[in-house]
């Protein structure tokens, strides 16, 4: 395996690692939360969307484009997550650390310039695994806050 795919596995074991600490020690009904409720912009997710969303999101950048194997994907499913235990949710997490794994650990310097295409644009495949750890770690923010937010939230 490459040493830069050591290190970009590596980069996002940690991050979601950081994801699955976040979801330790709290209810039911925290991983549900959302601070901010309602549609659009201004809406936020709970936890367990926003830590579905991200084992989605990075099957489907590993299999779908990276590895240019069709997968059944609901994006809008991800984000109405709810009622779904904290373990569920680290199993999804290790899914998509298998499947980044098996996708990535097999390519050769030559096939990370090769090109994919993504919303009718072509990405690199480094550049579509860059997004995965990027997107990951912004993500990674929004649950802190959420975590934050939740633990400062007054108990009646």
């Amino acid at each position: 395996m490459l040493k830069e795919i050591q290190g970009y596995l590596t980069t996002l074991d940690e991050l979601r690692n950081q994801v699955k600490n976040l979801l330790e020690g709290l209810p039911q009904d925290a991983l549900d939360w959302r601070p901010i409720q309602g549609e659009g912009e201004l809406a936020t997710n709970s936890l367990a969307a926003i830590a579905a969303h991200l084992a989605g999101s990075e099957t489907f950048w590993m299999e779908e484009i990276i590895g240019r194997q069709p997968i059944q994907r609901n994006r809008e499913a991800e984000f109405s997550t709810r009622g779904v235990e904290v373990a569920k949710l680290k199993a999804r997490l290790d899914a998509a650390a298998k499947s980044a794994e098996e996708v990535l650990s097999s390519l050769t310097e030559t096939q990370l310039e090769e090109s994919r295409k993504f919303r009718d644009r072509p990405v690199s495949v480094r550049w579509s695994i860059l997004h995965v750890i990027e997107h990951t770690a912004t993500h990674v923010g929004h649950m802190q806050l959420t975590r934050q937010l939740w633990l400062a939230k007054p108990r009646k």
